[in-house]
């Protein structure tokens, strides 16, 4: 495997946002923004900005399955609806440069798989221990849901 030293890395992760829209950038920003602002002060500090770096870089599987439940829980009420699932998967197939036309499965229908194999109790809402125990136990919702690989 080819191993790209930090200059080359860098140089990748300029080429990509280059190739994203504003907008596309925007849209998945504002989301990845609102989890790491845990004060809503609408700045991240330097406290915050560790965390973030922490996470997303290394953080153990249980570290990133909360940052990613607190990302797709929107309203922060706690549980995750369908509707703010459905933004998020819209916001990172807008990212990805992905549209209805070129994916397999519709945002909407990617939530109702997501509902259908995570929604133990079957009350419309994923609570914490719901997405969690969802992604522990299938490492393709996990790596789905993430955009990263579990760890062994």
């Amino acid at each position: 495997a080819t191993v790209l030293r930090p200059a080359q890395q860098e140089e990748v992760h300029r080429g990509v946002l280059r190739l994203l829209s504003r907008r596309q950038r925007e849209e998945f920003c504002t989301h990845v923004f609102r989890t790491f602002d845990k004060d809503n002060s609408g700045k991240i500090d330097f406290k915050e900005f560790l965390l973030a770096i922490n996470i997303t870089s290394g953080g153990k599987p249980q570290e990133k399955l909360e940052w990613a439940f607190q990302m797709y829980d929107i309203d922060g009420n706690g549980t995750i609806e369908r509707n703010e699932m459905v933004e998020i998967i819209k916001a990172i197939y807008s990212m990805l440069g992905a549209d209805e036309s070129n994916v397999d499965i519709t945002p909407e229908a990617r939530t109702e798989e997501i509902f259908d194999k995570m929604d133990l109790n079957k009350d419309g809402v994923l609570c914490r221990d719901e997405f969690m125990k969802g992604c522990l136990a299938d490492k393709q919702l996990y790596s789905m849901l993430l955009a990263d690989e579990p760890a062994e």
